[in-house]
């Protein structure tokens, strides 16, 4: 993928044709086409262009790649490779990439763009699978034949071979290696043809070749329904599951011409929420749980449930709603603060927390007033990074031990 066909933009920023000279007008409509079929809830259609919002990560038309990356920092020039990489370990810690697939050193790899990371994975998925031997699997078909075999389906048998008497329309099984899981990864591979950089095409040509006497089966989201997992399937789950991602993103033929588009895109706010639990989860001290969008009971058929509770040996909750977004430690909204004072009633927590990325703000402490009931509520802030560099170990203790649970004690 060459810079020139490459455009990286922030969240909450304006992309337009008339400004940038690699994003052509044809990129703009293609893009207005998928937003509207999206119920336009990815970004905001501008004059000439379009403004981003909350949703970052990559949309691929034909051969321009636009990279949307996270930002919270208050630097008018903040560096694209760091938030690139900060991208890429929320996704790593979310499991959106595996684990096992992507190391630290892959993950400081300078890519162009996110979408290259799992088109690597999936490739080495498949030569893994090559290496190991592809697996046979039983299907059924419907073909004549001359002799009875199987099962006869005898409306196709009268349709069929009304002339041809010594012939035999049959529904039987075949033993081979021609079944819908194969067929799901060669339709990945056939996407990735022209999706891939140079740097991938020698290896997505080779493992083509493995795939060349499958069947091409336009395949949906009702095939994967379909699959039925086992002891032999097991190591085809990472790839499968990077096939849908690549399948199921794709749009062929939105406009006119060569306009086909995959995206890869994930609401930050959702992901941030996903990222605090996961590390805090991990790193949990002795004597804490925690738990993920526990939803309980409101009002009628209404639930409510906030990001994180957790839950010490004594029964005492404490409650965590996470933002992305950036703000004055004095001045959170009063939505904010009224859905947290309604998780502290509910859950019976003394105390709660909204918790932002930090730029340089100061955490702040306030105290709900309610019928002599003292509930508290703390602004919290953590670092993202510290020196340009990824610190997730040590968010958990900022949040846990130094903000939250500390302070309670």
């Amino acid at each position: 993928m060459s810079k020139k066909n490459f455009i990286q933009v922030f969240e909450y920023q304006k992309l337009k044709y008339d400004e940038n000279q690699d994003f052509k007008k044809h990129h703009f409509d293609a893009m207005v086409l998928f937003n509207e079929k999206n119920q336009n809830k990815y970004y905001t259609v501008v004059n000439k262009g379009v403004l981003f919002n909350s949703y970052v990560g990559v949309i691929q038309i034909g051969g321009l790649t636009i990279e949307i990356l996270p930002k919270a920092d208050n630097s008018n020039n903040p560096d694209k490779g760091t938030w690139q990489k900060v991208l890429l370990n929320m996704l790593k810690v979310c499991k959106h990439i595996q684990v096992d697939n992507v190391s630290e050193t892959n993950l400081n790899k300078k890519y162009n763009s996110i979408l290259e990371v799992y088109f690597e994975m999936y490739l080495n998925e498949l030569e893994s699978l090559i290496k190991k031997g592809l697996i046979k699997k039983y299907r059924r078909i419907q073909s004549n034949q001359n002799a009875l075999k199987g099962k006869l389906v005898f409306s196709q048998n009268i349709q069929k071979n009304l002339i041809h008497k010594e012939r035999f329309y049959c529904e039987h099984q075949l033993y081979d290696k021609d079944h819908l899981m194969h067929q799901i990864l060669y339709r990945g591979l056939l996407i990735l043809k022209d999706l891939v950089n140079n740097n991938l095409k020698d290896k997505l040509n080779r493992i083509l070749f493995e795939f060349q006497d499958y069947q091409q089966v336009m395949i949906n989201k009702n095939h994967f329904e379909k699959l039925v997992n086992d002891r032999k399937t097991q190591p085809y789950l990472r790839g499968i599951d990077i096939a849908k991602m690549i399948i199921l993103n794709y749009s062929p033929n939105l406009n006119s011409g060569n306009n086909n588009m995959l995206t890869l895109l994930f609401d930050m706010n959702k992901l941030w929420e996903e990222y605090i639990y996961r590390i805090l989860q991990k790193h949990k001290p002795n004597g804490y749980q925690v738990s993920f969008q526990n939803s309980d009971k409101f009002w009628e058929h209404k639930t409510i449930r906030p990001d994180i509770v957790i839950t010490n040996d004594q029964n005492e909750n404490f409650i965590i709603d996470t933002k992305w977004k950036i703000i004055n430690a004095n001045n959170p909204s009063d939505d904010d603060l009224k859905q947290m004072f309604t998780y502290n009633l509910h859950w019976e927590a003394n105390k709660s927390m909204l918790l932002y990325p930090r730029i340089n703000q100061i955490d702040k402490e306030g105290t709900f007033h309610y019928n002599q009931l003292e509930k508290k509520c703390k602004v919290g802030f953590v670092n993202i990074l510290d020196n340009g560099k990824i610190i997730q170990t040590k968010i958990s203790s900022q949040i846990v031990f130094n903000k939250l649970i500390s302070s309670n004690e």
